[in-house]
């Protein structure tokens, strides 16, 4: 981690990585956490593989839907690590995407408690890193992290 250019939140969830990984790669379930609530959010396309794109909408409302996030996926590896970014479209495109452009790492281990869960966001110069921090890069990626975590802690719950 380059603290000048990447923001990072660490959480223990309390659920077998295997329900987390559900919850980022099943459409119907990223579509819970992924915005924070009472945002809703649509899945235009998940698909969680080398290549694959991550295109979602977002809506106040419920009922107008606007673009959130158009993005491609870099690296998956199953259970372990997702990493994406929005510097590249779903469909490979250069992008220029507001309010930053950014690659992010997501990583899940085991932890005695659940998984250890780990999002680092990567940014191309320090004033981009800065702007999302100034966005509130803590606040959302920390409610969208604590709505993941509700998901599959209630899943293990069951």
């Amino acid at each position: 981690m380059k603290p000048d250019l990447d923001l990072a939140l660490e959480r223990v969830i309390r659920a077998p990585r295997d329900l987390v990984w559900r919850a980022w790669t099943d459409p119907s379930r990223f579509a819970q956490w992924w915005l924070p609530a009472p945002m809703s959010c649509r899945v235009d396309r998940l698909e969680v593989r080398p290549g694959g794109a991550m295109v979602t909408r977002m809506s106040e409302d419920g009922e107008l839907f606007v673009p959130h996030m158009d993005a491609a996926f870099l690296v998956v590896d199953e259970l372990e690590r997702i990493v994406f970014t929005n510097a590249i479209d779903g469909d490979w495109r250069p992008s220029s995407p507001q309010p930053v452009a950014m690659t992010a790492e997501i990583t899940m281990a085991d932890h005695p408690d659940g998984t250890a869960y780990r999002a680092l966001v990567r940014h191309g110069d320090p004033a981009s890193r800065d702007r999302h921090e100034e966005l509130g890069f803590f606040d959302g990626w920390g409610t969208v992290t604590a709505q993941l975590a509700g998901i599959a802690e209630r899943e293990a719950a069951r």
